[in-house]
């Protein structure tokens, strides 16, 4: 993840992008690759350095000088897609400043354009933002698909799939406030590699403990997981999410519990086949 501020004077602009030194190892040229893919409608680029942070050596830092064809009255439409020179998953938060007023807005692979809104937004505009872009990032993310699937053919009964929904919300909600404290860096590839294990646990137990009865008490754990999967957005983009995912897991437990057993144990199979798969390709990416 990474962060960057514009601020806009007039005609005039600042954009400061800062980096995390371990995501741009394998980039060529950054001094001029990070801001090649950090665009701003009817901007123009005056000037711009970069170099690695003098207090934070783990902190790539850049700063440019933008002109804009005309004063920017009210926003401004920003394109970013670091993701295509840094990693897949990045996510870059970024802060748009005019004078009193600022927006804040989230770019990732599947939000590479947004409009940055230099006029305070009410509270429905930014709930309604931030919603819509939870449903994006879980529907983007594969391994929280997955695991989705592996929570629905996991419980036995309709009780036992509202038992684990509510189980796993919990989980995802605590990560919220747990994440900050946390004094490692969690990285996008350590993320897709521990959803992928999470559903791969499940699957193991739906093959080899399928009478288990405490299933229910490793599930809240795995939702901290995938809680810290939407730790760095707003509290928003989490209820969005959270909201398709008991959609989700209600469809599939649904059908799932109308099938044969054995049918169940294949899907699981399935399941810890894909969820192996990803772990695999993320370990060796």
């Amino acid at each position: 993840m990474s962060s960057g501020e514009l601020r806009v004077d007039g005609r005039s602009a600042v954009f400061e992008l800062h980096m995390p030194t371990y995501e741009i190892q394998h980039v060529a040229n950054p001094e001029t690759a990070l801001l090649e893919h950090m665009r701003f409608d009817g901007a123009k680029m005056l000037s711009s350095s970069c170099a690695t942070d003098k207090t934070d050596p783990n902190t790539y830092v850049c700063t440019a000088q933008y002109e804009f064809a005309r004063p920017i009255p009210d926003a401004v439409q920003i394109e970013c897609t670091l993701f295509q020179v840094t990693v897949p998953n990045h996510v870059h938060l970024l802060h748009a400043v005019q004078g009193p007023n600022g927006d804040q807005v989230v770019f990732d692979k599947t939000f590479t354009q947004a409009e940055a809104r230099f006029h305070p937004p009410s509270r429905a505009e930014l709930l309604a933002r931030g919603v819509a872009g939870g449903v994006a990032r879980l529907v983007g993310s594969m391994g929280a698909l997955v695991f989705l699937a592996a929570l629905a053919l996991a419980a036995r009964s309709s009780r036992e799939t509202a038992l684990f929904v509510a189980l796993f919300l919990i989980g995802e909600w605590v990560a919220l406030p747990l994440a900050p404290r946390i004094p490692l860096a969690l990285s996008p590839s350590f993320l897709e590699a521990a959803l992928a294990l999470t559903s791969a646990y499940l699957a193991v137990e739906i093959l080899l403990l399928p009478e288990s009865g405490a299933r229910w008490m490793a599930v809240p754990l795995l939702g901290v997981v995938h809680g810290f999967y939407f730790a760095a957005f707003p509290a928003p983009y989490l209820a969005g999410a959270s909201t398709l995912q008991v959609l989700i897991v209600a469809a599939l437990a649904a059908g799932a519990l109308r099938v044969p057993v054995k049918w169940r144990r294949v899907a699981a199979g399935l399941v810890l086949a894909v969820a192996g798969g990803r772990f695999a390709r993320v370990l060796m990416s």
